[in-house]
């Protein structure tokens, strides 16, 4: 083998070093990505049961840091809930607002947690929860809330039972 070819065989063998070092840190931010996602939102699954008396149940697992998060669907898109005893109505970030399509209704002063705020007024055709889905929901679109989160509020939760015990919360409609 003359010394063209070893020095070529050379550079092919480091970039496939280089290429499978670089695959595997590809490989390691995925699946450390995949468990952070599964710490923040360990209901991406919702446990789902429908009992002998037709009652829709679910549970859910409590986060880290001691929040129920969970994925469920506004209008049939996907979307992640943060449930919220503290909010009246549901309340959407206006960036997800703009991708779900939402008609945006008046606006209106409202009172959260950072203050005084404006927001706007939106109905949703139906709003599901593992296996409980409700239809006609008022919510509000909220033009400075940050991130994808949608806050779940009580006028989704009154309408169910909620039992909370050893960092579970079980949903039931009746």
């Amino acid at each position: 083998m003359s010394n063209q070819n070893q020095e070529q065989s050379a550079k092919i063998g480091k970039g496939m070093i280089y290429a499978a070092w670089i695959i595997a840190l590809l490989m390691l931010t995925w699946l450390f990505d995949s468990y952070l996602d599964r710490q923040y939102n360990p209901n991406q699954m919702a446990i789902s049961d429908l009992n002998s008396s037709g009652e829709r149940i679910i549970t859910l697992q409590q986060n880290r840091q001691g929040h129920y998060v969970a994925t469920g669907f506004i209008n049939e898109h996907e979307v992640t809930f943060l449930l919220d005893t503290g909010a009246t109505i549901i309340s959407i970030p206006g960036n997800l607002a703009g991708q779900l399509n939402l008609p945006i209704g008046p606006a209106q002063k409202v009172r959260t947690a950072n203050g005084d705020t404006i927001a706007y007024r939106t109905t949703l055709d139906s709003v599901q929860l593992g296996s409980i889905r409700l239809h006609k929901l008022k919510a509000t679109i909220a033009p400075q809330m940050a991130g994808d989160g949608v806050l779940l509020g009580m006028n989704f939760m009154r309408q169910l039972e909620m039992i909370q015990r050893n960092n579970k919360l079980t949903l039931i409609q009746h």
